[in-house]
């Protein structure tokens, strides 16, 4: 065999290792998981009115003050450390070594259910998105105090086409937040963080029933 067949052979199987190791390496690929916080905060306070726009003006005061600290204490970093902090692979039951992705920049809220694309410029061929839409503070007369969050769990495969999309809140009670005159501000905010993980993983339970449903 000549020295050119040699090279031409040599050439074929190089193209042919390369192209066998990229489906390889597209399919070691790990899966990746994007994360993004929210917008906005809401509060609404409702005395034994019940609600309406006179107990809205009433407590108008009340409920951006809260707000303000709700900004403060669940910022955009630290809704993404709280996430983040907590196993999301296992709670989401995403693949082994899915890599958590932080958008420090929330999503429109108004653009949250129309947009059905990607919301990053990933090609990853195995993704999916976590977004967090809503946090929401309320307190009602009967009720009392609770911190509820609404998450959006969105998979896609390896297009841009949702394959699966979950939607729905976690919501629990607070005693110290808000911090009244004289109370621990801190441990008020603090709470807020807590809650919000423990809303997560409300809703993380919620949905790894609803995916093991929709898969059976």
């Amino acid at each position: 065999m000549t020295n050119a067949v040699h090279r031409v052979l040599g050439a074929a199987f190089a193209t042919v290792a390369c192209a066998i190791g990229g489906i390889a390496s597209a399919q070691a690929a790990p899966c990746e998981l994007h994360i993004w916080p929210a917008e906005r905060m809401n509060s609404m306070t409702t005395g034994l009115l019940g609600g309406g726009l006179l107990d809205a003006a009433l407590h108008s005061g009340k409920d951006a003050s809260n707000k303000a600290q709700m900004a403060s204490a669940l910022d955009s970093p630290s809704q993404l450390d709280a996430l983040q902090s907590l196993k999301l692979t296992d709670l989401l039951n995403r693949q082994p070594g899915t890599v958590i992705v932080r958008h420090e920049t929330p999503l429109e809220r108004k653009t949250m259910n129309k947009v059905k694309t990607r919301r990053s410029d990933s090609t990853a061929a195995c993704y999916s998105e976590l977004i967090v839409a809503d946090v929401f503070y309320q307190k009602a007369a009967i009720y009392g105090r609770s911190l509820r969050t609404l998450f959006m769990l969105r998979d896609f495969g390896n297009d841009q086409r949702i394959d699966y999309e979950y939607k729905a809140w976690g919501g629990n009670g607070l005693k110290l937040f808000p911090a009244k005159e004289g109370e621990d501000a801190t441990a008020a905010l603090n709470e807020l963080v807590s809650v919000f993980d423990k809303n997560f993983e409300e809703y993380a339970n919620n949905a790894r029933k609803a995916m093991t449903a929709k898969k059976g």
